[in-house]
């Protein structure tokens, strides 16, 4: 229960991120610079956080020993997560890609099979294919279906280029988010706490975030203070805040691919608290009737999701 609490309250600052990037398109801003200055942003937040914790000589040295694999996963992890998300506002509104965004509840189960797990045999340790955690993707199709019923009275007014912008990249980030995180987490097996591999991820990501910057001033022009302002309160709510939480959720179930569906889950909830941040500081609509029925859904598979993973949790002590 504990990591489904803690990935509730990082879904609450997730959603700043599609309210402020939903605000910064509206006020005519690039979404060049709403998915660079994020990253560039949460470096000294995080170097400050690492450093107070002494824990910056650690992150290094695993950062020199593969920085290859700290390339390529963070590039995956974070670039081609947020990247497409910001590319995904220019096209269509906020409740629209955080709701298309649910999709990675499935999309998390759907990796299973690319990761091994370690099992105790009478011959030794075996490693061993994760298979899909079907039991728990039915349970997501519970959150998703919620979701589409949030999202389809306003998805059946929107042109077919928007819906198709707004759609396939967060399709492309459902998939790199938790690609990244799993294999980040699967090659620092623990040694890296939560804010450790933020930073490190951060870090690494850098050169990309660099050069779409360099092209951000070259297409676009400087960021208005009013963008970089509202990309500081992102880095902060979101990049900081919400990543290391969910981090640290994951981090607490990594060995179990049930409970860590479970905890990618709790995500989902992150168009109901993107739908009343625009709804409160945007002015959008109140929601339909249908739209209300989908975040009943939403919270009821939220429920069954957590009470399965304490009822596993619960047959493992007593097998125990």
């Amino acid at each position: 229960m504990r990591s489904i609490a803690i990935g509730i309250f990082a879904a609450f600052f997730f959603a700043f991120t599609f309210v402020l990037n939903a605000s910064m398109e509206a006020s005519g801003g690039s979404w060049v610079w709403s998915a660079s200055l994020r990253y560039l942003f949460m470096v000294p937040f995080l170097l400050v956080i690492v450093l107070a914790r002494r824990n910056l000589k650690p992150l290094l040295a695993e950062m020199k020993n593969k920085p290859a694999a700290w390339l390529l996963w963070s590039f995956i992890g974070f670039v081609l997560f947020y990247a497409p998300l910001c590319y995904a506002a220019a096209y269509s509104p906020g409740w629209l890609i955080a709701g298309t965004w649910q999709i990675t509840i499935i999309s998390g189960s759907l990796l299973a099979p690319l990761f091994y797990s370690t099992i105790q045999t009478r011959n030794g340790s075996l490693l061993v294919r994760e298979t899909i955690p079907y039991g728990g993707l039915a349970l997501s199709l519970i959150i998703l279906l919620g979701v589409l019923l949030l999202q389809l009275e306003n998805a059946q007014h929107m042109p077919l280029k928007s819906f198709l912008l707004g759609f396939l990249p967060v399709l492309l980030a459902s998939f790199a988010y938790p690609l990244g995180n799993r294999k980040m987490m699967e090659l620092c097996d623990g040694r890296l706490d939560a804010y450790q591999r933020v930073l490190g991820m951060t870090l690494a990501s850098l050169p990309f975030w660099i050069m779409l910057s360099g092209y951000g001033l070259w297409i676009e022009g400087a960021p208005s203070s009013s963008q970089m302002l509202q990309s500081l309160l992102v880095a902060i709510c979101s990049g900081v805040v919400a990543t290391v939480l969910f981090f640290m959720a994951t981090d607490l179930v990594r060995q179990d691919m049930r409970k860590l569906a479970a905890v990618e889950a709790t995500q989902s909830l992150e168009v109901v608290f993107a739908l009343a941040g625009e709804v409160i500081f945007l002015s959008i609509a109140l929601p339909s009737s249908i739209a209300w029925i989908g975040i009943a859904t939403v919270m009821f598979g939220m429920i069954i999701h957590s009470q399965a993973a304490t009822k596993k949790q619960e047959l493992v002590i007593q097998e125990k």
